[in-house]
């Protein structure tokens, strides 16, 4: 309905297309500019809602259950897309930053609100604990211009896939009626154990049947791979344990098994997970009010001060000192945890749950998301270089796109030697791929040749390279490792990860 004024069905397609096709357009946009997206989205979002076109949309519980649909798919869409050889260096940050990390924000800023706001003492944990997850794909999308370490972009995006699911947790226990048990965190650790003991097994059940299965169309293995993980989401979520974890560990086990047509899959789990990110950031600003945001400007400023500038370096200090991160990588992990899609989900959980002042939260946690993503999605980058954790003048990461052979058991990968790659200048036989790779076209100013062990790369240059399926990941850290070092690159203790 817009204006009072019912829309019929190819009115309401119409729109919803056009809504889908200004969200792409704003990707590039975002993508110039250096904000995630997901600011555009809600921009949009606004303008279709009461203050804009006029349509109306203000049921919180709708929004709330559509609201944790879309993260359950971009949760299954992170895992599947999460390469474990990537994150594995900064595992063990990762879990404490998710968990322990998790806990430490969460009383951290519910004391400082306390005190400053003077909330009562459980709304405050509860306001810490909507605003203790980070978000993925707020996250990334900035940290593509950063060109930090493997291992700081791992350990982020290990913690933001998995934050979510002990802030969901805290969030439920704190909104609910009734005095919380002291055994509450022991209940929590439990959740998060099975959860997660349920998503690997749906991961590696899945895996085992999606290989064995014949399905009649090549269409059908992606839709079966997402089901597994939204499977493993409801029998988690039903046995009142941690769906969220088992969703992204479902999608972690999958995306780093010997899936058929892992190509095709991943690529529509990306799709999926774009679709979600712009339904919900759009649903979000539809049910926003735009004349109750500005008296949720002062707190969200005081709200957002503290996470910024003690609630997250506490919980960074706790989780990362026992690893003895260098004190440069804690200050960009610090600065480094946007919040998304995640806080907003549960601020709309609280509401559901009947937590007193909950759409007051909800208000604050919008406002705070905006004013938190402009500030330190504008200055990560810089302060990636001040830290002299990034190199603006090196290449960028190398891209390698593959694609499976399966009747033969092999990969074929696609890259692309960027400008200022290191890869120029080496000779194929310099290469040195391991045992049952090898290179099998070059692509140079639009022509293409077999090329010999004395062909050697130039900057621009395209190749395809076959790899059986065993020797794949070997093959793709290789790449890398000569692309950031050189032919050297062992001798200089590069791997690729």
């Amino acid at each position: 309905m817009i204006g009072g004024f019912e829309l019929g069905l190819p009115a309401t397609l119409g729109l919803v297309g056009a809504t889908l096709l200004l969200a792409v357009v704003a990707v590039r946009v975002s993508t110039r500019i250096g904000l995630p997206s997901l600011l555009l989205y809600l921009g949009i979002g606004l303008l279709l809602g009461e203050s804009g076109l006029g349509i109306q949309f203000d049921d919180a519980a709708l929004t709330q259950q559509l609201g944790l649909t879309a993260l359950v798919l971009i949760l299954a869409e992170g895992g599947l897309t999460t390469r474990w050889s990537d994150v594995r260096p900064g595992v063990g940050v990762g879990l404490v930053l998710s968990t322990a990390g998790v806990a430490a924000s969460t009383a951290v800023t519910g004391g400082a609100l306390h005190w400053l706001v003077d909330l009562e003492w459980r709304t405050a944990l509860l306001w810490g604990a909507v605003l203790s997850s980070t978000d993925a794909a707020a996250v990334f999308s900035v940290l593509r211009g950063a060109r930090v370490p493997r291992r700081l972009a791992g350990t982020l995006e290990l913690e933001s896939g998995l934050n979510d699911a002990p802030a969901y947790i805290a969030v439920v226990l704190l909104a609910s009626a009734g005095t919380v048990p002291w055994w509450s965190p022991l209940l929590g650790l439990y959740q998060l154990a099975a959860g997660g003991v349920i998503g690997i097994a749906f991961g590696w059940l899945g895996s085992i049947g999606l290989r064995r299965a014949a399905l009649p169309a090549t269409g059908l293995y992606p839709v079966a791979t997402i089901s597994v993980c939204v499977v493993a989401f409801a029998l988690a979520q039903g046995l009142g344990v941690s769906g969220l974890l088992a969703a992204f560990l479902a999608g972690l086990v999958l995306g780093n098994s010997r899936l058929p047509h892992r190509a095709g899959t991943l690529s529509f789990a990306e799709g999926l997970g774009w679709l979600s990110q712009i339904g919900l950031f759009v649903m979000l600003g539809l049910y926003a009010s735009p004349s109750r945001l500005p008296a949720a400007i002062l707190p969200a400023l005081v709200t957002g001060a503290v996470l910024l500038l003690l609630a997250r370096p506490v919980s960074v200090l706790v989780s990362a000192a026992p690893f003895r991160v260098p004190w440069r990588e804690q200050v960009f992990l610090s600065w480094s945890g946007l919040r998304g899609a995640v806080p907003v989900v549960l601020a709309l959980v609280a509401v559901s749950q009947g937590a007193d002042g909950g759409q007051r939260l909800v208000e604050v946690v919008l406002v705070l998301v905006v004013v938190l993503t402009v500030l330190q999605g504008s200055t990560l980058s810089a302060v990636a270089r001040w830290l002299r954790l990034s190199d603006p003048a090196g290449p960028a990461e190398i891209e390698v796109d593959a694609a499976p052979l399966e009747q033969i058991g092999a990969d074929l990968l696609q890259l692309r030697v960027p400008t200022g790659s290191k890869l120029h200048g080496v000779y194929l036989s310099d290469l040195r791929l391991p045992r049952g790779a090898t290179t099998s076209l070059v692509v140079r100013d639009g022509a293409g040749f077999t090329p010999q062990p004395s062909t050697r790369l130039q900057e621009g240059d395209g190749l395809l390279v076959v790899t059986t399926t065993e020797q794949r990941a070997a093959t793709e850290r290789r790449i890398r490792a000569v692309h950031r070092a050189g032919r050297l690159a062992r001798w200089l203790g590069e791997t690729g990860r």
